[in-house]
């Protein structure tokens, strides 16, 4: 089980909305928006983004390597070495 699935309704109400977002930045692309209320969006759906990964992350730290370190040997080094790596690709983000 994933470490998100208790909250799996919520991420995909967030990831809904973000659809939606993504969809009107499209549609003010398409009927030629003033840049900058184009970008205010894009900022908006970039954040709301980031605060999914970041409420991913964190329930993968509770949950996926807080029990592999638990377990203990390669596989918690794994675990810990895998949230890691997906720590810098947010940061790098």
């Amino acid at each position: 089980m994933n470490g998100y699935a208790q909250d799996k309704d919520a991420y995909l109400k967030r990831m809904r909305r973000i659809e939606g977002q993504v969809r009107g930045i499209a549609k003010m692309i398409e009927e030629d928006k003033y840049c900058i209320d184009v970008l205010t969006q894009v900022a908006a759906a970039t954040k709301a983004l980031e605060a999914v990964a970041l409420g991913l992350l964190d329930e993968h730290l509770k949950h996926c390597v807080m029990q592999a370190v638990a377990q203990g040997g390669q596989h918690a080094d794994d675990k810990v070495a895998e949230a890691s790596a997906a720590i810098a690709r947010l940061v790098r983000s």
